[in-house]
């Protein structure tokens, strides 16, 4: 068991058809055990913005705990921040939401699903981002880990678009780093013209800095990219630029110089399936932990962004359909060839291999979708009672390597907030707390 999840015993327990408890895990004790759905929140436009608390999350939450402060349904909160640990994050909600928040097994960020790659953890990986991306990455299972300022102290010279940050004196490079094998990107820098330029020198050389660009290789170093939001809402009234803008600039810039375009080992954060699937784990860990009878089969996912909330909750959702009507776990393939893209998830066999010996198959049928207003999407009218005439998207916002799919970006129910989400769920699955 060396070297898997700090939560990995209940995945063993998985793996062996058993369901007694084990010890050592911190999870969310349940105070109704015939639960059969699960939720997946996002934080950002759905419980928070910027560093305010939306009201309704509280009075959403007044809901999901019971007297004793124990959650009453399977809970775990879906982000595509990738600038801080789980603990972090965990400890905000906590903090914000006045109930107790496990990050073992409730808080999933966009880099999460790192931990599943272990193939580059022993690989010398540049990392971009901002925050602890240096803790963040050997937290995620990364040992050799380079960041951008350490790349741009030892080539200070690759770093010349900011006048006043050029050297004053002629200088030379001080090669005191290993070769480059991957890169990872957590989230979106704050100097983006300096990680832009330096990440594009890793590609073109081939991981060594040494070197001249070579434009017309045929292929590139391991691209690995957490969160594809190109957009997201902090307190002002217009969303923010997100990492997927700053993807979309990368993407366009090496496709500019060397004509082709830039590949990805793998994507994760929402819309990837390799993310609900990780979130569909931790529901289900929760089950087990508290040693319920019965399986999670429906998921519910609450977000404000189309593209990335309700494309995937929608796209995993056709993932499940695919297996429950086929019975092949295989099926996951024909749902990455459904983003239009290979390389929006890694290859079909690594797929297979990563989900089934990391996170077993999952119990859940169903994912449905819910849709907030105190986001990203804002129709600035009253809330429309039917879903399926008030999305029309003409420009998709979505990453390039997810095909743009009408029915992907509808929701299965669009509220007001979070707290009338929480309000549907339990009417549709007839659920009263005890």
């Amino acid at each position: 068991m060396r070297g898997l999840l700090p939560f990995s015993r209940v995945l063993y327990t998985l793996s062996n058809r058993q369901a007694r408890r084990k010890p050592g895990i911190v999870g969310i004790r349940c105070g109704f055990c015939g639960t059969h759905f699960g939720l997946l929140f996002d934080i950002d436009g759905v419980l928070v913005r910027g560093r305010l608390p939306i009201p309704a999350a509280k009075k959403a939450f007044e809901k999901l705990v019971d007297s004793q402060g124990q959650f009453v349904v399977p809970v775990v909160f879906v982000t595509n921040a990738g600038n801080c640990l789980r603990q972090t994050k965990a400890d905000q909600l906590s903090h914000i939401l006045g109930v107790p928040v496990s990050y073992q097994t409730q808080v999933i960020m966009s880099h999460s699903p790192l931990r599943m790659f272990k193939r580059f953890h022993d690989k010398c990986v540049l990392v971009s981002g901002q925050g602890p991306v240096l803790e963040i990455a050997k937290n995620v299972g990364f040992k050799n880990v380079v960041s951008i300022d350490m790349l741009r102290e030892s080539y200070p010279l690759l770093d010349m678009v900011d006048h006043n940050r050029r050297p004053k004196l002629p200088t030379h490079p001080v090669s005191n780093l290993p070769k480059i094998d991957a890169v990872v990107l957590f989230g979106e820098p704050i100097r983006w013209e300096t990680t832009l330029q330096l990440i594009i020198d890793v590609l073109l050389t081939n991981g060594n800095l040494c070197s001249v660009h070579q434009p017309q290789r045929l292929s590139h170093l391991p691209l690995l990219a957490c969160n594809m939001d190109l957009m997201w809402m902090a307190e002002t009234q217009s969303p923010r630029f997100g990492h997927g803008t700053f993807l979309v600039c990368l993407e366009n810039i090496y496709k500019k110089i060397t004509g082709k375009d830039l590949k990805y080992e793998a994507l994760m954060g929402k819309p990837s399936e390799l993310t609900y699937h990780f979130a569909e784990y931790l529901i289900r860990s929760q089950a087990i932990q508290q040693q319920w009878k019965h399986p999670i089969t429906s998921l519910y996912a609450i977000g404000d962004n189309l593209m990335t909330d309700i494309y995937g909750a929608n796209l995993y959702n056709r993932y499940l359909e695919e297996r429950v009507a086929r019975k092949n776990p295989k099926a996951v393939a024909k749902m990455a060839a459904a983003t239009g893209s290979a390389t929006a998830v890694p290859q079909d066999e690594e797929i297979d291999n990563l989900w089934e010996s990391e996170l077993a198959l999952p119990s859940a049928t169903s994912c449905k979708s819910v849709l907030v207003c105190t986001g990203v999407y804002d129709p600035n009218t009253e809330v429309p009672s039917d879903a399926n005439h008030c999305i029309k998207q003409t420009v998709f916002h979505g990453h390039r390597d997810f095909r743009f799919d009408p029915a992907l970006v509808e929701p299965g129910h669009i509220v007001q907030d979070v707290a009338e989400a929480v309000d549907l769920i339990f009417e549709q699955e007839k659920f009263v707390p005890k």
